[in-house]
Formats: C-alpha cells, sequence, structure tokens
C-alpha cells in the first residue's frame, strides 16, 4: 500500500478530513529541516570537542605563544605610550573593534554576556582582572577596562595639541579651555552627567535582567550576571559584603546590593573632578589601575594556576585507567 493510501486508511474511520498533499510536503519538509539541524548541531559539537582535544594536547605551547605575544604586544604598548601618546586613541579604537565583538561571541557561548555591561574603570579592582600574559582572555579583560582611562590621561596631559592649546606661551591662564576653571561646570558634565547615565543604565538593566528575563535566568542557573557571581563570592567567603547584603533578609540582597553599588558609584565618580584638575592624581589613579591588575595577575599564576594544573593531572590520571581497561576486559 503506497503512502497516499495509509493517509487515508488512517483518516477513513474518523471525522477528520485526511491533510492536504501541500500541507505533508510541508510536514516533511520540517521534519527534514529538524533532523539535519540535529545533524548540524552533532556535527559541530563534535568538531568543538576534537578542536578542544587538540588545544588540550598542545596546550603549553598554545600558552607560550600567547605569553610571548601578551608580553612583546604589552611592551609595544607601554613604548608607543611615550613615544606617541597622541596615537593612543588610534591604538584603542583599532583594539575595540576587533576584540570587543570578538569578547562577545566568546562570552555569550559561555552564558557571561551580562558581565559586558557595566563601568569600566573601578572594574579592574572590584572584578580583580589579572594581567596574564598567557591567557589572551585575561589580557583582553584587562585591556577593555584599562584603555578607556588612559585614552582620556593622554589627551587630558600628554597630547601635544591639547597640551599647548591648555598651556599657551605667555599666558597663566588657559583662553582656549576657559571652562576648566569653572568648577560647577566640571562637576557637570565629569559628575552629574555620568551619574545620571549610570542611573539610567542601572534601571534598564535590572529591567531587562531582574524583570524580563527573569523566568529565564531561574531556569537556568548557568546564565551568570554580575549579582549572581558577586554574591556566589561574597557568600563564599562570608564577608562584610555578604553581610550587609543581608541587613534587610535574604529576601532583599538584591536590593541592598544595588543600593551598595550606588554608593560605591557615587563615591568613585565624585574622584573624576579632582583626578581631572590634578595630574599627580590622575598619575597615581593610572598606576593604581595597573598595578592591580599586575598583583592580581601574580595571585593567579603563583596560587590558582597550580592548583588548576593538579586538578587536571589528577582528572588524567583517573581517565586512564577508565580507558584502558576494555582492553584488559579482552585479554
Amino acid at each position: 500500500m503506497s503512502d497516499t493510501e495509509d493517509h487515508a486508511a488512517e483518516y477513513s474511520n474518523g471525522d477528520e478530513s485526511p491533510p492536504k498533499p501541500r500541507q505533508r510536503f510541508r510536514d516533511r519538509s520540517k521534519e527534514m529541516l529538524s533532523k539535519q539541524a540535529v545533524q548540524t548541531k552533532q556535527m559541530l559539537s563534535k568538531q568543538a570537542v576534537k578542536i578542544a582535544k587538540q588545544a588540550e594536547e598542545h596546550e603549553r605551547f598554545i600558552n607560550k605563544v600567547t605569553h610571548l605575544a601578551g608580553v612583546l604586544g604589552f611592551g609595544g604598548f607601554c613604548f608607543l605610550l611615550g613615544a606617541r601618546p597622541q596615537d593612543i586613541p588610534y591604538v584603542y579604537c583599532l583594539f575595540y573593534v576587533i576584540f570587543v565583538p570578538l569578547r562577545w561571541i566568546y562570552y555569550r557561548s559561555k552564558k557571561w554576556h551580562y558581565y559586558l555591561l557595566g563601568p569600566l574603570a573601578w572594574a579592574l579592582i572590584v572584578w580583580r582582572c589579572s594581567l596574564v600574559f598567557s591567557s589572551l582572555d585575561k589580557i583582553v579583560s584587562v585591556l577593555i577596562h584599562l584603555l578607556p582611562g588612559l585614552v582620556f590621561f593622554t589627551i587630558r596631559w600628554w597630547n601635544p595639541a591639547t597640551f599647548e592649546a591648555m598651556h599657551p606661551e605667555g599666558t597663566a591662564r588657559r583662553p582656549t579651555w576657559p571652562y576648566i576653571e569653572d568648577k560647577s561646570y566640571l562637576w557637570t558634565w565629569l559628575f552629574l552627567v555620568p551619574l545620571v547615565a549610570y542611573t539610567l543604565w542601572q534601571v534598564l538593566y535590572f529591567l531587562i535582567v531582574n524583570v524580563l528575563r527573569r523566568q529565564r535566568l531561574l531556569r537556568d542557573p548557568e546564565v551568570m550576571t554580575s549579582y549572581r557571581e558577586l554574591s556566589k563570592k561574597a557568600q563564599k567567603a562570608n564577608n562584610i559584603w555578604w553581610r550587609l547584603s543581608g541587613l534587610l533578609g535574604d529576601q532583599n540582597r538584591m536590593l541592598m546590593y544595588i543600593f551598595l553599588q550606588g554608593i560605591f558609584t557615587v563615591a568613585t565618580m565624585a574622584l573624576t573632578v579632582p583626578i581631572f584638575l590634578s595630574y599627580e592624581l590622575h598619575v597615581v589613579f593610572q598606576i593604581l589601575k595597573v598595578s592591580a591588575s599586575i598583583w592580581n595577575g601574580g595571585s593567579f599564576l603563583l596560587e590558582v594556576m597550580p592548583r588548576q594544573a593538579i586538578l587536571k593531572e589528577k582528572k588524567k590520571s583517573e581517565m586512564q585507567p577508565v580507558e584502558a581497561q576494555p582492553n584488559h576486559d579482552h585479554q
């Protein structure tokens, strides 16, 4: 019996009419497309596993190459910062166009993409960004948070064009930048306007992450947000931040987190004006950011990486007897 007769027989005893040929064609097309999608997904996952295994086999070599490229690149950037500071904004634009889209793709695959939304400069210290030359992800993370501040610093103090405009010969004041002397102007544009922009961002972030996508986050605990990560670390360490966030009870930890983050933001943004007016403070701030990332990188190399290496070796030793077991059974 043909397929058409089969379908006709199925509906001969029922009330419903048999589906039209066009509908059957659509159903079969959907079925074929779904099968192809599953096969494609399986093939891509196999390729990803294969690439991961190859990368693991050559992990040491890859780390050495990354370390070499990272040291040379960072050294070249430091040289350019001293030799031609006016070119640093162009370097940042080139870096941004290349690495930020790649970082979005990588973090989206890891379900960390909500990390990509937020202020930059103080995140180096709060999130303990580590300058580790053997890790491309960590190098890019440090540069993403470090470069905007350095661009601002070079434009403010080291760019020959702006420096000459701000300090013309024979004049004590700065006629081309008169608003620098107006403190109310500086507080408006370096504190109030950024604070309003930050508040708007915080409200939108809360609505999108904790209201519109609340169910998705509840279904998938692997999706990381800044609150999830910081609260997990604070709870594990049982530090002062975990105790402060629980002052209003566990059900209100999110609100306390937003409140504490707001206080921290106001305090750090209030430093913008004195840093802008003082070359010494601006230099100290840049040194503080670089020193924090280097210190965290040293902690990662000396404390975290040895533990990771031990765990990897332990997993390998546990996997080897399992892989060798079938061979013993056949003997």
